[in-house]
């Protein structure tokens, strides 16, 4: 019998691709320097992040590892500080890359990159291990649901910076929030509740959907559809990938969250962080 993958999200890559081509092609020069919620870049920016990543994949699909030596990592906090470093070297020197040779570069390696994640068996130990949700193994089809993730979100990023939408829908915003929740767990994983408990996670419109998450023998679990939530918490699209990529405040979302139940229950869904930061 087949093995059904939990968030299958491979054949939306090439979706991703095509849409952000198009995207950066509608670009007037100043849009390619707005500000974006990634804080210190701008629009071009995140755009060769996302040149980062395919290129890296591209990497290990040759087999090829640099000779550079590795920091010492003890943490999560220095595996986050390596990594916010590899990313600002490469920002920085991308800097002297025009906008045309960025999108080439983009339309070059997206299928390369799409055909590597193709050869990885989607039940087999990954290279990297999804952190953000406190996993030190994780299989492939959940590391290939996670580089899902960061190529939606910095689309995003774009997008939202110069005003064109074109994300939030049920085919691609979904298995994104989907995603996303698996951190469920793993940020309540200190937190304190009988057995039987059980949270209520709603994202609203039709793009969005219910998760929950209860108590057994001492353990957060998600759990499929359950009744008689102790607590729930509703919050929109918009809000959920800001919250989650750390673009806005836990003050923010919750301003616009609709919170039922005991709310004590809910506080730990603000600071959920589904990026290594």
């Amino acid at each position: 019998m087949e093995r059904v993958i939990p968030v299958p999200t491979l054949h939306l890559f090439p979706v991703l691709d095509k849409m952000l081509l198009e995207l950066l092609a509608s670009l007037s020069p100043e849009e390619w320097h707005k500000p974006t919620v990634a804080k210190l870049w701008d629009v071009k920016d995140v755009a060769a992040h996302l040149l980062d990543g395919n290129i890296r994949a591209i990497a290990a699909l040759n087999g090829y590892q640099s000779n550079e030596p590795l920091p010492q990592i003890n943490s999560y906090r220095d595996l986050v500080n390596y990594l916010n470093e590899l990313n600002a070297v490469w920002v920085k020197a991308m800097m002297r890359v025009s906008p045309q040779l960025l999108m080439a570069q983009l339309e070059a390696t997206g299928k390369q990159y799409t055909e590597y994640l193709q050869t990885l068996d989607p039940f087999a130990p990954a290279m990297y291990s999804v952190a953000w949700a406190g996993e030190d193994t994780s299989l492939n089809w959940f590391h290939i649901a996670r580089e899902y993730t960061e190529k939606w979100h910095h689309q995003q990023q774009i997008r939202d910076a110069v005003g064109k939408p074109g994300l939030l829908t049920p085919e691609l915003f979904y298995p994104l929030i989907d995603t996303f929740m698996y951190a469920l767990p793993h940020t309540y994983l200190n937190a304190e509740a009988g057995d039987g408990t059980v949270i209520k996670f709603t994202v609203s419109t039709e793009a969005g959907g219910d998760w929950f998450l209860t108590r057994t023998s001492g353990k957060w679990e998600l759990a499929k559809c359950l009744n008689d939530a102790n607590a729930s918490v509703s919050i929109t699209p918009d809000v959920a990938w800001k919250l989650f990529t750390k673009a806005i405040t836990a003050d923010d979302a919750r301003k616009s969250a609709t919170i039922a139940g005991d709310a004590r229950l809910i506080e730990p869904f603000f600071s959920m962080v589904t990026v290594m930061a």
